[in-house]
């Protein structure tokens, strides 16, 4: 006899149906639940991490277990079910961040004394570290003669040995500053430390945020504070999620002015200092509204890639990409390995125009 000729199979299959439909509908309204419990948390200001809580519900519903299901069992399924609950709370908190992308909003432009990005391509170079004043103007000299209106340059380093050099700190800042001044750049440098936004703010036009900084919540804010620009650069194990959830807290300080760089992530990789995520390009276009830049330098540490990386990072739709120029790179003192000289600068702006 076919199983679908016995009346009593089918209906159990009907019975088993109709639990599903039920579970289903259950389901739904528990995602529901969950993120009414986030508005009311946003509005309060109330953490969304509540630690234990999911401890305790598991515990309430395996004493409420009466089998055939194993406690083990419950508790891998309703493990599941709260994994689900909090991708849906995060995919919610990023659709509605000031930074992400809304329906039919244009993208943001930001203007810094005249030059614009955001808009068409920009490029913004310089040094790692800014080292003496002769090496910064030789530097800045060769942009501008090029047409280069971004100048970049590390005052304070933050370096994983600390004995590595370690930038000159405020005397940079004062070198950074007269740049500005004296060939008209907008010119870019990393704050590390809320104690030094404030003098960082005053010598420069716009605040880099680095890889190691990005979860610095408190840097952050005071960085956002400042209404400058922020150049936030994506840490290197972070997902797009998280480095959008980083820009938030700049745009909370009435700051939209954020511009996002991918510098690379750490992968299994060894031929390269870390690996450009070039997909993080277009999907950061998609989520948000912030223009994007790829720092090719700091995503290879090697000088040969940098030119097809600032190529890749431009057909992907990049707002500009940044890059380390040294007018003698074997004499840096500091990322000598990925720093290009001013010759093969020229070769990179001339890549970049074809």
């Amino acid at each position: 006899m076919k199983d679908t000729d016995c009346s009593e199979l089918v209906t159990l299959r009907g019975r088993i149906d109709q639990v599903n439909r039920g579970i289903l509908e259950l389901l739904n309204e528990r995602a529901r639940l969950v993120l009414e419990v986030q508005a009311v948390k946003e509005r309060n200001d109330i953490s969304m991490f509540c630690p234990g809580r999911e401890n305790e519900m598991l515990d309430s519903i395996v004493a409420g277990n009466k089998g055939p299901f194993s406690d083990a069992v419950i508790r891998q399924i309703f493990k599941e079910i709260f994994r689900a609950s909090l991708e849906s709370m995060q995919a919610a908190g990023i659709e509605h961040l000031k930074v992400s992308r809304a329906q039919g909003e244009q993208d943001v432009v930001i203007d810094v004394r005249g030059h614009l990005i955001g808009r068409d391509p920009v490029v913004i170079a310089g040094p790692c570290a800014i080292e003496n004043a002769a090496q910064a103007s030789e530097v800045a000299r060769h942009l501008v003669s090029r047409k280069i209106h971004f100048m970049r340059g590390g005052a304070f380093k933050p370096r994983t040995s600390p004995y590595s050099f370690q930038g000159l700190g405020v005397e940079a800042l004062g070198i950074l500053d007269g740049i500005r001044t004296d060939f008209d750049m907008v010119v870019v440098t990393e704050v590390t430390d809320t104690r030094s936004v404030d003098a960082v703010a005053a010598a420069v036009d716009i605040l880099q945020i680095g890889s190691r900084n990005m979860a610095n919540y408190e840097l952050l804010r005071a960085a956002g504070a400042t209404g400058k620009p922020i150049l936030l650069k994506r840490g290197f194990a972070a997902t797009l999620d998280e480095f959008m959830l980083a820009a938030e807290y700049v745009s909370r300080e009435g700051n939209e002015n954020i511009i996002l760089c991918e510098r690379g992530i750490r992968t299994f990789a060894r031929e390269t200092r870390y690996t450009l995520d070039i997909s993080a390009v277009p999907l950061l276009r998609q989520m948000s509204r912030l223009p994007v830049i790829v720092d090719v330098s700091h995503a290879a540490g090697r000088r040969d890639l940098v030119i097809p990386l600032a190529k890749a990072a431009m057909a992907a739709g990049a707002s500009g990409v940044m890059v380390e120029v040294h007018p003698s790179p074997a004499h840096a003192l500091s990322d000598s390995a990925q720093q290009i000289d001013l010759g093969e600068f020229d070769e990179l702006i001339a890549a970049l125009k074809r």
